[in-house]
């Protein structure tokens, strides 16, 4: 069924839900087993699979939701994956749209892991994310350009994207950037309004305004929660460890790599450094969310069922901010200045993404072979729409191709 953009999806019809949750479960796997390169690169992939080649949702929907998820802890792709899941299929899309993409990641990562336990060392990735990267390369840069065209609306838009990108190369915080953008955008659109409608105004700027609070307040009384110090690392411990960091972890999976560095190494001693330095590389060079970083640490620490009880931990936190934040997203529309604000967090989430996107580039383009694998991506991508996760794959397998001719 076609839902409106501006009410939360109805329930699907009887005879079409099985065949619909079906799909929506199908195809998350295929992007759970599929998606590499991190929260940039599933944003890209997923506005190509849902926006461009389904049609489930439009620019400017995709776009309000890329806002709220960088507003809330957690990592973002993985929020993407639930709210989409809920727009299509309701509260069972939002279960399943989340599980389908975290499962194929948190079942390869158990192995790895399994295998780490009983060898000692980790398998070598360095050729499959040589192809990789330079295909991820494409795949952003394309989104980019698609989304920028529909985000970045007036000029105060387009200057804050060149502040908010400056500021993340040079350290900046995300957040803060992230909160400021939208608080300047509401602040210009209410002078704007104040004429029209004072009382209004001033209204939506307290929403705006407690909103902001409310983010921040949530951010620190989250970071006041959490496991105790134990010598041993119970379930229950892992469980309220993770819990913890899923609620207030905003950035990539290098700031996760701070937070368990504190904790887990240097506080509780339940790793070793270079323990945690394997286990974030696991989180980045498999598919899907990065912050299956958990799910290895927590089979080093108590085994399979570690596994499953870090990982649930980690995550479920994105589903409950989610369940919260979802049916209030297309209500901020029916405000100007609070859609102005979403307008300014929007175009600061683009500017973030398109920053990440300049650092992979540097590392990702080194030599002549890399280059024109990503310059071959964007042409398949633009002129024949070939689907990105068979790009990926395809990267992949070239990858190898061209480290096993030059070995």
């Amino acid at each position: 069924m076609q839902q409106t953009e501006a009410t939360p999806p109805a329930a699907p019809k009887p005879g079409a839900e099985p065949r619909q949750l079906r799909e929506l479960a199908l195809l998350f796997l295929r992007l759970g087993t599929t998606c590499f390169g991190g929260p940039a690169a599933h944003t890209a992939i997923m506005e190509d699979e849902f926006v461009r080649r389904r049609g489930w949702i439009t620019h400017e929907r995709f776009l309000d939701l890329l806002g709220a998820v960088n507003l809330i802890p957690g990592p973002n792709s993985t929020e993407m994956a639930i709210y989409i899941g809920y727009l299509r299929a309701g509260w069972r899309g939002l279960l399943l749209g989340g599980i389908c993409f975290i499962l194929p990641a948190m079942v390869l990562v158990t192995l790895i892991a399994w295998a780490y336990v009983e060898y000692g060392s980790l398998p070598q990735f360095a050729s499959l994310l040589y192809g990789v990267k330079p295909v991820l390369i494409a795949i952003i840069a394309q989104a980019l350009w698609g989304l920028g065209r529909k985000a970045i609306k007036t000029k105060l838009l387009a200057a804050l994207a060149v502040l908010v990108i400056a500021g993340s190369l040079l350290g900046l915080d995300g957040l803060s950037m992230l909160l400021g953008a939208g608080v300047v955008v509401a602040l210009a659109r209410g002078v704007a309004e104040r004429g029209r409608d004072p009382r209004g105004t001033l209204k939506a700027l307290a929403v705006m305004a407690a909103v902001v609070v409310a983010i921040i307040a949530t951010v620190y009384l989250s970071s006041r929660i959490g496991a105790a110090a134990r010598t041993e690392p119970s379930l229950s411990a892992l469980f309220l460890y993770f819990t913890k960091v899923g609620s207030i972890l905003y950035g990539s999976g290098y700031v996760l790599l701070a937070f368990i560095q504190t904790d887990l190494v240097d506080r509780f001693h339940w790793l070793s450094t270079p323990q945690l330095l394997d286990a974030t590389a696991v989180g980045q060079v498999t598919p899907g969310p990065l912050f299956t970083t958990a799910t290895f640490i927590g089979y080093l620490l108590n085994g399979l069922p570690g596994a499953v009880v870090a990982t649930v931990g980690i995550f479920l936190p994105s589903f409950a901010f989610v369940a919260v934040s979802g049916p209030l997203v297309p209500r901020l529309r029916q405000s100007p200045i609070a859609g102005a604000f979403l307008d300014g967090v929007i175009v600061a989430s683009l500017a973030l993404m398109a920053a990440v996107t300049w650092q992979l580039a540097r590392s990702a383009l080194i030599d002549l072979p890399s280059v024109l694998l990503a310059a071959g991506s964007a042409l398949l991508l633009v002129r024949f729409r070939v689907s990105s996760s068979w790009l990926v794959l395809g990267g992949a397998v070239i990858g190898l191709l061209v480290k096993g001719l030059g070995a």
